[in-house]
């Protein structure tokens, strides 16, 4: 059973922060545990671990506030990305530890996933596919830092454009030309196609 305080951070990380009418607002402590049905106590260590993820700002006398990323930060978010995945792909292919049946299994659930009314989901199960890659390295710090650029993208409000089929269907094509290369056991080609996805990822950010 969650604790309130991993019932609040949840609420907050997956509900709140993708919320891009949420972003550049101060959160009330009071609402948020309302609307979640606990006390302001977990609310507020909640935001302290959220604070220290770089997620919310705590502002003194105003409460957390949520910062939208600049174009520089998205830049630098991307980047680092691109860095993380493309190492994950050459060592998983000179290995043969490429996780296909599991990247394939993930692709086949976005694509069920398809439709506006399952945009969170959709992200959540395209999150989960390059989790998969990075994770078959088997760094546990490499991986650690990998959540961690993810968390900060949330940030950028990135649900609201693949709302629009037109949206999932270019990154069904992205995921698609990955695995495809993997499974090939081109790790050049797959690294190109990795940087034409967060290519396309940071220009929907920067346009979001």
């Amino acid at each position: 059973m969650q604790s309130g305080r991993e019932k609040a951070y949840a609420y907050l990380k997956d509900i709140v922060l993708t919320d891009p009418e949420m972003q550049d607002r101060f959160l009330s402590e009071q609402d948020l545990a309302d609307r979640i049905g606990i006390s302001r106590t977990p609310i507020r260590e909640a935001l302290l671990l959220l604070a220290a993820e770089d997620l919310v700002r705590l502002v003194p006398k105003r409460g957390a506030h949520i910062a939208p990323l600049s174009g520089r930060d998205i830049g630098e978010l991307m980047e680092m990305r691109g860095l993380i995945e493309r190492f994950a792909a050459e060592r998983t292919t000179a290995q043969g530890t490429a996780p296909i049946s599991e990247m394939a299994a993930i692709l086949t659930r976005q694509e069920s996933l398809r439709g506006e009314a399952t945009a969170r989901e959709f992200l959540a199960a395209a999150d989960t596919f390059h989790v998969a890659l990075v994770a078959a390295v088997g760094n546990a710090l490499l991986s650690r830092q990998y959540d961690a650029l993810r968390s900060r993208q949330i940030r950028a409000g990135v649900i609201a454009p693949y709302r629009s089929g037109k949206g999932q269907d270019e990154v069904l094509a992205a995921h698609r030309q990955i695995l495809d290369c993997l499974e090939a056991g081109d790790a050049a080609a797959a690294c190109t196609a990795i940087d034409r996805h967060i290519q396309a990822t940071q220009r929907i950010l920067l346009a979001a």
